[in-house]
């Protein structure tokens, strides 16, 4: 996962002066010219030329103000226009992906080339080993006939030279469920019944043409108006990403102006009794394996693509919605605000209707830079972390949900858990023979994210980093500090 880069910076420098503009009343004066300032005649343009730069970040731009490029109807209607809009809110249709089709035109069309490295050899292994009479010899140098080759990579494996590379399209290597592929045109599209919003292809894709819809414009909006009193929802895994004490962090997310700032492992100590029962009656009843519910990405994956597997997978809700009926029934008429890692919230918070808006740790952390907030520098604020188990924070590693019910049965009872650490093309498969035939284990943890929600899309550090943090966090916030053996 890529977690800076040029793009990276592009759409956070953007997520910064939108904020900017909007907090200092100049958001549709100057809007417009947001293009026009990063990328200047003066300086030597990133593809063809300076309009193609610009062109994409306006598309860019549409995307952090929550619209879906493909709907765009008049190239020249102003962004001052889709700001207003956006201002007031626009409904994603569950689709929180989109594809900005001027940054996504550079990636080959194949995915095996012959390079110059190919020595016209007389045994020709490549062309003798394809199955599909792809290859010719022209000139002394091999050549592939891309309408012929399926990409079985014989070829490759058969050259002594490692004269034929591979060259894969990041975004669609990296989807599990082969949810985005190309189109006539060359511009990838996503499937969105086959879509687990994991994120993988966002932050795989070099060029940033692939972006979440935001949601930050509405949300500072109504937040700095004080037209509704908001709540902060935080996911144990922001705890992991900032260099700093997490009371720090916590006082800086209020410092934004919401009104009460909740940690989300409250939710994840419910989540975890609720499951930790259902397990133990599962067992009971001699019912097979159990798995995990907390991660969306994991529960959309069986519905789309391994529903044999629905009955295996905990009807226990995740740590936010149960943090959000706990926030709703304590402050009923405030709005609530989940702040986390994870692409997929977004859709499950729009399957639910239980909360206002989702913002990632990236927008978290743009926001702070745009309001010149530094939560290391920040005097903590009493009372705003609860009295929270440390399994609970926990969670946002892998192998956490299992580690907490481990705990809450005690040692005297005799479970069997597994760790499914990554959905992949692997897992899957595996997950696919588990749904066919049970495996001898009681429960299996299933995280979409490699190293759980500290690797998750939405945030701004490498994991190794993360979890060292979230060791830190657990120290700082808990008694029992030692949890997480990731």
């Amino acid at each position: 996962m890529t977690y800076y880069n040029n793009a990276v910076r592009t759409k956070r420098e953007l997520l910064v002066r939108l904020i900017q503009l909007l907090d200092s009343e100049q958001l549709y004066d100057k809007i417009d010219r947001i293009p026009l300032e990063m990328r200047p005649r003066t300086n030597s343009p990133i593809r063809c030329c300076v309009h193609k730069d610009r062109a994409v970040l306006k598309y860019k731009i549409m995307a952090s103000l929550g619209f879906n490029i493909a709907d765009e109807v008049d190239e020249l209607t102003p962004l001052k226009d889709y700001a207003k809009e956006a201002i007031n809110g626009i409904d994603s249709n569950g689709k929180f992906l989109t594809v900005v089709d001027e940054a996504c035109s550079s990636c080959v069309q194949v995915n095996y080339t012959v390079s110059n490295l190919c020595q016209g050899c007389e045994g020709r292994p490549c062309q003798v080993n394809c199955p599909k009479d792809a290859i010719t010899v022209i000139n002394g140098k091999a050549n592939i006939d891309h309408h012929k080759c399926v990409n079985c990579g014989l070829c490759q494996k058969a050259c002594p030279f490692h004269a034929i590379a591979y060259l894969p399209v990041p975004c669609e290597e990296s989807c599990p469920v082969k949810a985005i592929k190309k189109n006539e045109q060359g511009i990838e599209v996503i499937d969105f019944d086959k879509c687990i919003h994991c994120g993988k292809c966002m932050t795989s894709c070099p060029f940033g043409a692939i972006a979440e819809k935001s949601q930050i414009l509405d949300f500072y909006d109504s937040l700095r108006n004080k037209n509704r009193k908001m709540i902060a929802m935080v996911a144990p895994a922001v705890l992991s990403q900032f260099k700093t004490k997490s009371q720090n962090i916590l006082s800086a997310i209020k410092a934004i102006g919401f009104d009460h700032v909740m940690e989300v492992a409250e939710g994840a100590a419910i989540t975890t009794s609720n499951e930790t029962q259902e397990l133990l009656e599962h067992i009971e009843e001699g019912k097979s394996f159990l798995t995990s519910s907390c991660c969306p990405s994991y529960v959309d994956l069986v519905e789309k693509h391994v529903p044999a597997l629905k009955p295996q997978v905990s009807h226990t809700a995740s740590p936010m919605l149960f943090t959000a009926a706990k926030a709703k029934e304590q402050y009923p008429e405030h709005d609530l605000v989940f702040i986390g890692p994870c692409l997929a919230k977004r859709k499950e918070v729009y399957d639910t209707k239980k909360i206002k808006y989702v913002i990632t740790t990236e927008e978290l952390g743009s926001l702070w830079a745009a309001l010149h907030i530094d939560p290391s520098k920040l005097d903590t604020i009493d009372g705003i972390s609860g009295n929270i188990n440390p399994e609970s924070r926990g969670f946002a590693a892998s192998g956490g949900v299992s580690h907490s019910i481990l705990a809450t049965l005690g040692a005297d009872k005799n479970i069997s858990t597994q760790l499914i650490d990554g959905i992949d093309k692997k897992s899957i498969k595996l997950l696919k023979a588990y749904s066919k035939k049970a495996p001898r284990v009681d429960f299996i943890e299933v995280m979409a994210c490699q190293g759980g929600c500290i690797n998750g899309p939405g945030n701004i550090a490498p994991p190794s980093l993360g979890l060292s943090n979230l060791k830190k966090s657990i120290a700082e916030l808990s008694p029992e500090p030692e949890l997480i053996n990731a």
